[in-house]
């Protein structure tokens, strides 16, 4: 099953402080965030594009290497919802992986149960159990309700799609001026498709302060 990487990259990274864009700056081993997140895909024989959401020139001038014919680069949105909308213009393959640019530390085991759920589900999503009680609030700051941990899980990426499921929710979501947390709630919204969950990893963050390099 050939697949095609859609890569996030479009955010300026404010908690980061850097004043440009947090997917540029440089790992311990002076590689850039991006180019670590792109590693896992460029290695995969099954991955046969790589769309980085993000703005040309920057690219170009912080990118080291040549990846002729495999790397498409589609221009930011306003939202994040806007740029997976803009890359996925550009997807040539039936599926899609959309990943956060952010997100560095996705592992090989992580990624196989993702492609192994993808050949029986059209809509599959990485994640890992809550560790922490989770409660919901009223507007006061009062405990409403506390949630059953062992049903609840925190969302991560790749989160994997049908390529023409997801274009056709983000279709239908835009004429609703409905926005969505992540890529998975547009086809809950808008799809009868069952989203098929995979185990992830914790060391998958992302990262937003200079403490998660």
């Amino acid at each position: 099953m050939k697949y095609t990487a859609l890569i996030v990259a479009a955010g300026s990274g404010t908690r980061m402080k850097l004043g440009y864009n947090k997917v540029y700056a440089l790992m311990r081993d002076g590689r850039t965030i991006l180019n670590h997140t792109m590693d896992i895909f460029r290695a995969d024989k099954d991955c046969i594009q790589i769309v980085v959401v993000t703005e040309a020139l920057t690219f170009y001038q912080n990118m080291e290497g040549s990846w002729p014919g495999m790397i498409t680069i589609a221009k930011g949105g306003k939202t994040r919802q806007e740029s997976v909308k803009n890359g996925l213009q550009a997807v040539l393959a039936d599926y899609v992986m959309v990943h956060d640019g952010a997100r560095p530390y996705l592992d090989e085991k992580s990624l196989k149960r993702i492609k192994k759920a993808l050949k029986e589900n059209d809509a599959v999503l990485l994640s890992v159990p809550c560790k922490d009680t989770i409660k919901k609030i009223d507007e006061d700051g009062y405990i409403e309700m506390t949630y059953d941990r062992s049903t609840l899980c925190a969302a991560q990426t790749p989160q994997a799609f049908r390529t023409e499921l997801l274009t056709e929710c983000m279709r239908r979501a835009e004429e609703a001026g409905f926005t969505g947390t992540d890529d998975c709630s547009l086809v809950e919204a808008f799809s009868d498709t069952r989203v098929k969950t995979v185990e992830g990893s914790y060391a998958n963050i992302k990262i937003t302060t200079p403490e998660d390099m």
